[in-house]
C-alpha cells in the first residue's frame, strides 16, 4: 500500500491520532533539549508517543497497548507536575490540563477504532 493509499483513510481519526502523539514527540524533544534538568522521563515518553504516532500511521496491531502506555504515563506525569505547581503557573496548568484531557480522548478514541488496527 503505498503514502497516498494510507493518506485516505475513511475516517481522519487515526491520522489525527497519529499526528497528535507525533507533535507530543517532537514538543518532548524539544523540552529536553532546552532545558538541563536531566528529565529522562520527557525523554521517555517522547519515544513512546513517537513510536505511538508510528504505529497509529501504519495501522499497527500493537499501537493500542502503546496508546495505553502513553495515557498512564501521561496521566501520572500530568498529575504530579499539576500537584507540585498548583497556583504557581497558571499557563503550564492550562497546558497540562489539555494534554491530560487530549490523550484521554484519543486512547478512548483508538480504542474505539481497534479493529481498523488490525490487518
Amino acid at each position: 500500500m503505498g503514502l497516498k493509499a494510507k493518506l485516505k483513510f475513511e475516517d481522519g481519526g487515526i491520522l489525527t491520532a497519529s499526528v497528535f502523539y507525533a507533535v507530543v514527540g517532537v514538543i518532548c524533544f524539544v523540552v529536553l533539549a532546552i532545558t538541563d534538568l536531566g528529565l529522562i522521563h520527557i525523554g521517555l515518553l517522547g519515544v513512546i508517543s513517537l513510536a505511538t504516532a508510528y504505529g497509529l500511521f501504519r495501522r499497527r496491531s500493537w499501537t493500542l497497548w502503546s496508546v495505553f502506555a502513553v495515557a498512564i504515563m501521561v496521566t501520572v506525569f500530568a498529575a504530579s507536575m499539576l500537584y507540585f505547581i498548583i497556583g504557581s503557573n497558571v499557563l503550564v496548568e492550562v497546558a497540562m490540563v489539555a494534554y491530560l484531557i487530549s490523550t484521554w480522548i484519543f486512547t478512548v478514541y483508538v480504542a474505539a477504532k481497534r479493529k481498523k488496527l488490525e490487518f
